[in-house]
């Protein structure tokens, strides 16, 4: 056994004990504590290497970056439950309802917004299956559409910032949250246009998939209606706005007053305020939040303690080395890569969720992307994109689990006219991933949709710079714009630094 060979073994392990069931973040320390002694005893790395484990481990748990994800955990519980949902989804059914495939674009555009300040799968999904999935199956729509639409709209939250999803990126990833929220908002409102199209065409392909409701079911019109959709989505506006621009989050925002922890925190002080307008600020509301904000938290901490225990010993042992020549060598350079990276953590979400996946495999992924000269911020998102697909797996999918379990509680209290059976939810979650998964190619091929609303880097011209620094070591004076002024003669009083003439030239031409 040589150090080469164990890298490799090492991550079949970690592949092993993942799929064995047993809960990641002790199989993951347990993984990389025995490969650790195994190591040391191979006479690998000496015994002092594992000092650095516990720094490491003080270093995570002192990370301030992390703190928001109990704000933003707390956020999302506590707008799950005070009506927001069921007001929005009533509202806008009865909005576009008479159009085909009107309540369809409803649950689409509610998931949207829903997804920008919650930031939960879970409660996301059995909200909307528990308001839209009886409409729909009363009015006649296609049983694998309403499944699949549900479920893909419930999924939309894991891009849409302020996603939690994203926060845990940009700190593996070591780039701001705020452009890491910039970048996701091209593939977000792409993912939405998406859902839209296909709806579009599904309704004049297959009108009886997506039928109308009928105008006389509504129970508002006019600026009753428009007054209850303004209700729920102003307030709605106004938390985005209040979180995501304060951290510089939002197109078109270049600077921050707020860090992520104190976004979080304004944001979590927003949905008790949403909450108590609403009227559903009750004690057991708020413990149900604080229990939920609680075992997410400690899982999330558990997970990056576990990967950070392997990763040390599979950087003693050199597996990021392994990892970047296995992963450089790759035909097709970026796109390769890309391609590559894509595809492994496709089929790795089928097993796996987005936080073991984000703190586990990015940080292998993450320096090799770098070396590769990819954008970082470019790489997260589409890495969250590509996990998006993990809720809707069939049959591993959680979305799909939730939709089946909320499905049956209805049925079983009369509000569903007849059980859905488990083919119709995965053979409907099948188009929405697929969707998924072009928008994953888009994202590859076209940067642009990420990098649209980033703040471009300025590049200086090096080599018009050094030609002017030629030219005044030629004895010659510059003007203010740096060219040479005729006639000056070296040592005259016209006659500037070089080094000011330089710096001069360099802020000129990145204006330009």
């Amino acid at each position: 056994m040589t150090m080469e060979n164990f890298a490799p073994l090492m991550f079949v392990g970690l592949i092993v004990v993942m799929l064995i069931g047993f809960p990641v973040a002790f199989s993951l320390s347990a993984l990389g504590l025995a490969c650790g002694f195994f190591a040391i005893q191979m006479g690998w790395f000496p015994p002092e290497f594992m000092h650095a484990l516990p720094q490491n481990v003080f270093g995570i748990l002192s990370n301030d970056l992390l703190l928001a994800i109990p704000f933003f955990t707390m956020m999302g519980a506590l707008l799950e439950k005070c009506g927001l949902a069921e007001d929005m989804l009533d509202s806008m059914g009865q909005l576009f309802g008479p159009v085909r495939g009107g309540l369809g674009y409803s649950v689409i555009i509610v998931g949207f917004i829903l997804g920008a300040i919650t930031g939960t799968v879970a409660g996301q999904v059995i909200a909307m299956a528990m308001i839209s999935l009886p409409v729909m199956m009363r009015y006649g729509y296609n049983m694998r559409y309403a499944t699949g639409v549900l479920a893909a709209s419930g999924t939309i939250t894991q891009i849409v910032p302020p996603s939690l999803v994203l926060v845990v990126l940009a700190d593996q990833l070591g780039r701001s949250v705020g452009d890491m929220y910039k970048g996701a908002w091209g593939p977000s409102i792409l993912q939405v246009l998406l859902f839209a199209l296909y709806t579009f065409m599904l309704s004049r392909l297959k009108p009886e998939h997506v039928p109308g409701v009928p105008k006389e079911a509504r129970t508002l019109n006019g600026w009753a209606l428009w007054a209850k959709c303004l209700r729920g989505i102003i307030p709605s506006a106004i938390l985005i706005f209040a979180v995501l621009g304060s951290m510089g989050g939002l197109p078109g925002m270049s600077h921050a007053i707020a860090t992520p922890t104190e976004a979080g925190a304004m944001g979590a002080v927003g949905a008790f305020i949403l909450a108590a307008l609403h009227g559903r600020l009750t004690w057991p509301l708020i413990k149900e939040a604080m229990y939920g904000t609680a075992r997410i938290t400690a899982m999330v901490v558990f997970i990056l303690i576990g990967s950070r225990v392997f990763s040390l010993v599979f950087q003693g042992v050199d597996g990021g080395i392994w990892i970047e020549h296995m992963l450089a060598g790759l035909p097709g350079g970026q796109i390769g890569f890309l391609i590559a990276v894509n595809i492994f953590i496709f089929f790795l979400a089928f097993f796996l969720d987005f936080f073991e996946i984000a703190f586990i495999i990015l940080p292998l992924l993450g320096p090799v992307a770098e070396k590769m000269g990819i954008d970082l911020i470019w790489f997260g998102v589409m890495i969250c994109v590509n996990m998006q697909t993990s809720f809707m797996h069939p049959p591993f999918g959680f979305a799909l689990f939730y939709l089946r379990g909320i499905s049956d509680t209805l049925f079983k209290n009369g509000a569903l006219p007849r059980k859905v059976e488990s083919r119709d939810i995965y053979m409907g979650a099948i188009p929405w991933v697929v969707m998924q998964l072009i928008l994953v190619a888009i994202v590859i091929f076209v940067p642009e949709t990420v990098t649209i609303f980033l703040e471009k880097d300025k590049v200086v011209d090096m080599e018009k710079a050094s030609e002017m620094l030629q030219e005044m070591g030629s004895g010659r004076d510059v003007t203010p714009d740096g060219l040479a002024a005729p006639g000056a003669e070296p040592g005259s009083a016209t006659e500037e630094d070089p080094m000011e003439v330089f710096k001069r030239a360099a802020e000129q031409d990145a204006k330009k």
